[in-house]
């Protein structure tokens, strides 16, 4: 699938065959943000969706609303900056203004936002109309529902526990729905997909942070109990330092980190596979018949494989990311017993 994505990269590679093709560059180029989303290239010509640009001058303090072919003058992208918008000012200094532009991530987030939305206000629908009878969905609506209470009940309420889960069932199933439909869609390699949603460490970070506050927010006094004053020897949460409580401090930060780096680790390496294989296809056609013909069919295989199993690790790191940060706030809610 993703195969279609490079396209537009090889039909400029075979207009200019006597330029190298640079695969770490094709890929990073891929998974990094933009301020447009390119749909094709068809000879020579660019075809792509123009996204809002939303910058503030740090010279005259002035908004500007344009398109990244629209620029004002002294802005410009700074492409040793991953092509983010920088300005120039008067001395010649070069700074980086307010930047509250609509780029790809964000449009792939507010799609992804749209779809479930959709989704779940035509399964509400469904049962509104059936008025709860004791008729099972079927279909789509069946499988909202298994996946659903399957979330719900086997993931959330025994993690948690049943006495304090319902508070946190709401925010826990946005967040497992969010990051399973959100890798679906950055598999698909066309509008209004192959937005690398989840592989963006800012969005990662800010699930993360949700994620900490909801932990040690809303932790009872038994929790913060075991961080500053765990049960155990004198010597080692008092006297000659405080070796425990700073461990427990410490890893009120590792836990939400290890969210962050573990789903935006495995979404960006897999899309970073999954193009590699892609441009392994024309490196070896540019290299001559035989090995077009042998690395075809190594990098076709493989992308298949991989396009499998990425969509395996879709619902996986879903998971993964909403059963951790259900134990993490089981954890918060500890019953004191008595020794």
């Amino acid at each position: 699938m993703m195969a279609v994505a490079l396209l537009p990269l090889q039909l400029r590679a075979s207009e200019a065959p006597a330029e190298e093709l640079d695969i770490p560059e094709i890929v990073l180029e891929h998974l990094s943000d933009s301020y447009e989303w390119h749909i094709a290239t068809y000879q020579g010509h660019h075809l792509s969706i123009p996204l809002p640009v939303i910058i503030r001058s740090e010279n005259t303090g002035q908004w500007h609303f344009c398109t990244a072919h629209s620029l004002p003058d002294g802005f410009f992208f700074n492409h040793e900056a991953h092509g983010k918008i920088y300005e120039q000012m008067p001395d010649g200094t070069i700074v980086r203004p307010y930047d509250f532009s609509i780029t790809k991530t964000v449009a792939g987030i507010w799609i992804v936002v749209i779809v479930l939305i959709v989704v779940f206000l035509s399964c509400a629908r469904w049962y509104k109309k059936r008025n709860m009878t004791s008729e099972a969905p079927r279909g789509f609506v069946g499988m909202v529902e298994m996946l659903t209470m399957t979330i719900h009940d086997d993931l959330i309420k025994s993690s948690i526990g049943e006495k304090h889960y319902k508070p946190y069932a709401p925010y826990l199933l946005t967040v497992f729905f969010f990051i399973f439909t959100t890798n679906l869609m950055g598999l698909i390699p066309i509008f209004p997909g192959g937005a690398n949603i989840t592989g963006n460490i800012n969005v990662t970070f800010f699930l993360a942070a949700c994620s900490m506050i909801a932990i040690n927010l809303f932790g009872n006094k038994e929790y913060w109990k075991e961080i500053f004053w765990p049960e155990v020897p004198l010597f080692l949460k008092a006297y000659p330092a405080p070796i425990m409580p700073v461990i427990e401090l410490f890893g009120v930060f590792t836990k939400p980190f290890a969210l962050m780096i573990r789903l935006f680790a495995n979404m960006m390496a897999g899309h970073a596979v999954i193009l590699s294989f892609t441009c392994v296809i024309f490196l070896g056609w540019s290299m001559g018949t035989g090995y077009g013909l042998g690395l075809n069919t190594f990098s076709i295989i493989m992308l298949l494989f991989m396009n499998l199993l990425e969509v395996l690790v879709a619902f996986i790191q879903a998971y993964v990311f909403t059963m951790l940060s259900a134990v993490f706030i089981g954890l918060a809610h500890k019953e004191h017993h008595e020794g």
